[in-house]
């Protein structure tokens, strides 16, 4: 990559990091899944007449939307609203590298580099160990449902970056606004399979500024400027190239949760993360280098 475009990548694992704070924010008034439907309207419903729509397939749309929204974010905000915490959520989600690579693999062919495997064996002994403490010692940072879902949502995560492979080189905002339109009906579908009328409305009503106010940077900071870069550079540069960038979302995310928050960092969780976060590296390291 580009130093330029590195600067930004970094950039972007600023913004996503500190997000699992104020997501954590956020659901204190409202659902997950509505939660969620509020943030990808924001994104898409505002912007419509102003943004046109990209040059691809419908279906390219639709898939990214209900892979990013139901999937990523759906999963996210409901795990975390009881069964994880901020921190140890941002570490998890960058599983998704390694998934990314995967499916990448499978249906695009990309080569998988000898190097990458041994990364990929690190990074997994660190989720793995995450993974044994939610059985073993069972504590009020992550229960095993929270795991679970968190897996579910990085696996949708890689889902919706190869559908921007597969869209090519095209207009991210455009794709961004559009795409995240069609978050929004299994997003409400699900909320309203849970939660009742009664109570949407009141929490709508209740909400405090300071949801309204994260909803708002869902919408704009994570959605529209995050996702916008990182789906402008997923287009120019090959999968396993950009997705383990986000290395640094975990060190960005488990710092802000100690300071903002207050969530401890014991050792397992700061091995755990060694791990992960040595294993995305090296995996960045053999994307670069060629094989011998």
């Amino acid at each position: 990559m580009q130093p330029q475009h590195i600067l930004l990548a970094v950039l972007i694992t600023a913004i996503w990091g500190t997000n699992f704070v104020v997501i954590k924010f956020g659901l204190e008034s409202f659902p997950p899944f509505l939660f969620a439907a509020l943030r990808f309207a924001a994104s898409s419903i505002p912007w419509l007449l102003f943004v046109r729509r990209p040059a691809i397939p419908w279906k390219l749309l639709v898939q990214f939307g209900v892979f990013l929204g139901a999937g990523q974010f759906g999963l996210l905000f409901l795990a975390m609203r009881h069964d994880i915490s901020p921190g140890i959520a941002s570490l998890l989600m960058q599983s998704q590298a390694f998934f990314t690579i995967l499916i990448s693999a499978v249906f695009y062919g990309e080569r998988i580099r000898r190097l990458q495997i041994l990364a990929v064996c690190i990074a997994v002994f660190g989720i793995a160990l995450i993974g044994w403490h939610t059985v073993s010692q069972p504590d009020v940072t992550i229960t095993l449902r929270g795991f679970v879902l968190l897996m579910g949502a990085a696996v949708s995560w890689s889902c919706a970056n190869l559908v921007v492979k597969k869209a090519g080189r095209i207009d991210a905002l455009g794709f961004l606004v559009w795409s995240s339109l069609f978050a929004i009906p299994p997003l409400l579908l699900l909320h309203f399979l849970t939660t009742s009328v009664v109570s949407t409305g009141e929490s709508l009503t209740n909400a405090s500024w300071a949801a309204w106010l994260a909803v708002a940077w869902q919408a704009v900071g994570n959605t529209l400027i995050g996702f916008g870069i990182w789906n402008w550079l997923m287009t120019r540069y090959p999968a396993a190239t950009v997705a383990p960038t986000a290395l640094l979302v975990p060190v960005f995310g488990m710092t802000s949760a100690a300071v903002l928050v207050g969530e401890t960092l014991p050792a397992w969780k700061l091995i755990a993360g060694v791990f992960v976060i040595a294993g995305l590296s090296l995996n960045t390291l053999a994307a670069r280098r060629p094989d011998r």
